[in-house]
């Protein structure tokens, strides 16, 4: 029902745009030059939705339309690196604000000193998958250190992981005797039964080795069923992207996925500037993309994953008779 539902409203919007091209059509061909301005408003108008439209077709993988979970790793440099991983979870954050997406943090763990070593969120909204996968890599920072006495020049590294949230719609067997469950006392707010009970949960896939844990609800429970949840949703991630693996290699082609690739680098100094290097877009004001404007680099990579050209975006013409 739910995949109905989202079906009819696509096409609906298709439907729409048909009928709005057709009525304007019909006042175009009554050749009334007093409805011209109100015809070349819509011309505007149907260009623009038009390509959103097809800027959407970019996303038309089989789980771009589903939520999105999102992982954070601090690379080594201590302090640092653990600080940049917190500057990227602000940076997603605010971008699935602006979007109006729900975001829920399912697990952190604090750095020592300051930022975080990693975390874990659940992101909700209209293609959050689809949008957030182009993030997905290695993010490179360099800058001037607030945390070196002698203000030195740093290069740090957070690994950022984006998987769909697609527990509920799959079908995946787990045998308990793969999985190795650990409890522990929840750190950080949470009440005084959270903070006296052993309500977090860690649970470890032994076959593969994927971790995966939860302390933000307010039972062991409900963390152990968004454990799972987040557990099967990564199994499935594997599967999927092991498969490509295999066909890209029967191809013949790179499929590197190393840590030390990083995707996007953004320098605070000697001088500002943030460019992703699987697209070569880049851009100058680096505090807006740490604030979040990260559509224009999700854009460019969506096009590039499907041959698109930049620069043919947006554009309409009308031929000549």
């Amino acid at each position: 029902m739910r995949e109905l539902t989202r079906l009819r409203e696509q096409v609906s919007v298709w439907q729409s745009l048909s009928r709005s091209l057709s009525d304007n059509l019909e006042l175009a061909e009554l050749g009334d030059e007093g409805l011209y301005n109100e015809l070349a408003t819509e011309v505007v108008r149907l260009s623009a939705d038009v390509a959103q439209l097809e800027f959407h077709t970019l996303m038309s993988g089989e789980y771009d339309d589903e939520g999105a979970i999102v992982a954070i790793h601090a690379g080594a440099g201590g302090t640092e690196a653990q600080d940049w991983a917190q500057m990227l979870q602000r940076m997603i954050i605010r971008w699935a604000e602006q979007h109006r997406m729900k975001v829920e943090v399912l697990d952190e763990s604090a750095g020592d000193e300051a930022g975080i070593k990693s975390c874990m969120m659940s992101i909700e909204g209209s293609y959050s998958y689809g949008w957030l996968r182009a993030e997905r890599g290695v993010h490179r920072l360099v800058r001037i250190s607030p945390y070196d006495s002698s203000s030195r020049r740093h290069t740090s590294f957070a690994k950022v992981e984006v998987w769909p949230d697609v527990a509920e719609d799959i079908e995946i067997e787990i045998d308990e005797k793969d999985l190795r469950i650990d409890r522990f006392r929840a750190s950080g707010a949470g009440g005084q039964h959270v903070q006296k009970n052993e309500t977090a949960v860690r649970i470890t896939h032994i076959p593969t080795g994927l971790v995966v844990s939860c302390q933000n609800q307010r039972s062991l429970t409900q963390n152990t069923q968004v454990a799972m949840g987040i557990l099967k949703s990564q199994l499935f991630d594997l599967a999927q992207r092991t498969q490509n693996a295999e066909i890209a290699a029967l191809k013949g082609e790179d499929v590197d996925a190393g840590w030390g690739s990083q995707i996007r680098s953004y320098v605070l100094q000697p001088y500002k500037m943030v460019k992703d290097h699987r697209t070569g877009h880049e851009v100058g004001n680096t505090q807006a993309v740490l604030d979040g404007r990260l559509d224009d680099f999700m854009e460019a990579y969506l096009r590039q994953q499907v041959g698109h050209d930049l620069e043919t975006t947006g554009s309409a013409e009308i031929p000549e008779a």
